[in-house]
């Protein structure tokens, strides 16, 4: 007889409560320093040029985002997706490079000025993902961020009419995951770029939030298959130490800092009941806000397994990382201001760091571009608040109008972010300045060593 227990429907008490909460201090938080469009006079020129840029091709944009929001592809998949982009582009005379810097689905393409100096002129890149999810499609909104960085390159170079400085566009692959941007970091992506700029949809506007860093854990233990009824003592059960990693991963959660997270899941447990499993295993997500707390945790979940291993008296495998570990989101607060200019602009207040909590947090792998570049990962309003990415009511508000609302505020704020890093010789140097306070380059093989 089935049993349907009263906790079935999850409380959304603190899910309420830290609405109201945000919403508190969002009525205390100031407007940031940056103003408003009237404290720069200076771009205004510019930025109306950019704007018209934007709003020539809004019509295009939004068939393309509709386009991949109707076709959603896996990671490393995308080539229906990624030609769609192309396209986009060519049409507008650039050369696309396909399978550009060593990943298959992954694109290039590039406005260089004719006087262009790597020496003395600026390169600004500006990204797209268009990978979905499994079963859910694009619920994590890519189908926005692909056409938004589309539209913010086309929108941008036709706004800078001869300026010297070279503006890269990259289709940037396979992060739901995975890490498709280390991938094309390793490749060559940001060799000779000065700073990088790309949007996440969201149920909050905000300038600069929080993004965790994640690695992955592929676990194998073995142990003896036996008969669990004739000859038990003559097995090792391989699921017994799956249980008690399981179990010791959930005691340690009580040590473990607010900001961390950990995850996993057993995929194979045995086949029947009366067969002692030989081998089980275990897939794990370790999350954490710092690189060095996330380190940490990594270093006590290799000790939770070899003690369940050890007790149950079986062998574990570990691999780390079978894609490369994705780095939390280094934001560049110089950067993140003039984005929140560009939003005043277009009627949106994007809310600075801390008003919406940390603990409203996922990953990506732009934060491996954010430890090697100056860089912003904003955040745009495109569902209500409490719709949580990666759920298919998210999946419905990226097809929205709501949607495609947000896909033109971002693509013109994009594309104004990337004119002002331009003609703004003092901006781009406050924002190398800040990242060079932050720590300066980080890569990831330096991070896990």
């Amino acid at each position: 007889m089935a049993h349907t227990p009263r906790s079935l429907t999850p409380s959304s008490a603190f899910l309420d409560a830290t609405n109201h909460a945000i919403h508190e201090r969002m009525a205390r938080a100031e407007t940031p320093p940056s103003g408003t469009p009237e404290d720069y006079p200076g771009q205004s020129h510019l930025w109306s040029n950019t704007t018209r840029a934007a709003e020539e091709i809004a019509e295009e944009l939004r068939d393309l985002a509709l386009d991949l929001h109707a076709h959603p592809e896996l990671a490393f998949e995308e080539r229906r997706s990624a030609e769609a982009l192309a396209r986009v582009v060519e049409k507008r005379g650039f050369a696309v490079e396909r399978g550009a810097h060593g990943v298959e689905t992954a694109l290039r393409a590039e406005r260089v000025s004719e006087g262009f100096d790597p020496a003395t002129h600026p390169t600004i890149a500006v990204m797209s993902e268009y990978d979905a999810l499994p079963g859910i499609g694009h619920a994590c909104g890519h189908n926005i961020i692909a056409a938004s960085g589309v539209g913010a390159f086309l929108a941008a170079t036709a706004a800078l009419g001869d300026t010297d400085a070279r503006v890269v566009f990259l289709g940037t692959p396979a992060e739901e995951g995975h890490s498709g941007k280390e991938y094309m970091i390793r490749g060559g992506m940001l060799d000779g770029v000065d700073a990088a700029v790309m949007i996440h949809p969201f149920s909050f506007d905000i300038a600069s939030h929080a993004w965790v860093g994640r690695r992955t854990l592929s676990v194998t233990f073995r142990g003896v298959a036996a008969h669990a009824s004739s000859q038990p003592f003559m097995g090792r059960n391989a699921l017994d130490a799956a249980t008690l990693a399981y179990q010791g991963m959930g005691l340690l959660r009580q040590q473990m800092p607010p900001s961390d997270r950990l995850h996993a899941v057993i995929t194979d447990g045995g086949r029947r009941p009366s067969v002692i499993p030989g081998e089980a295993r275990m897939d794990i997500y370790v999350r954490s806000s710092l690189t060095a707390t996330l380190m940490d945790l990594s270093s006590r979940i290799d000790d939770v397994l070899d003690g369940a291993a050890l007790m149950a008296g079986v062998s574990v495998d570990k691999t780390w990382d079978t894609h490369p570990m994705s780095l939390p989101v280094r934001n560049n607060e110089t950067m993140a201001v003039r984005w929140a200019v560009t939003q005043s602009a277009r009627g949106r207040r994007a809310l600075p760091a801390g008003v919406v909590p940390e603990s409203l947090a996922a990953s990506t792998d732009f934060g491996n571009v954010s430890h090697l570049v100056p860089a912003i990962h904003p955040m745009v309003k495109i569902a209500p608040e409490g719709v949580a990415l990666h759920t298919e009511e998210f999946a419905r508000w990226a097809g929205s109008e709501d949607g495609i609302r947000g896909l033109n505020d971002a693509t013109a704020g994009l594309a104004q972010v990337i004119i002002d890093l331009v003609s703004d010789p003092r901006l781009l140097l406050a924002a190398r300045e800040e990242f060079e306070r932050a720590g300066g380059e980080v890569r990831v093989e330096r991070a896990t060593s």
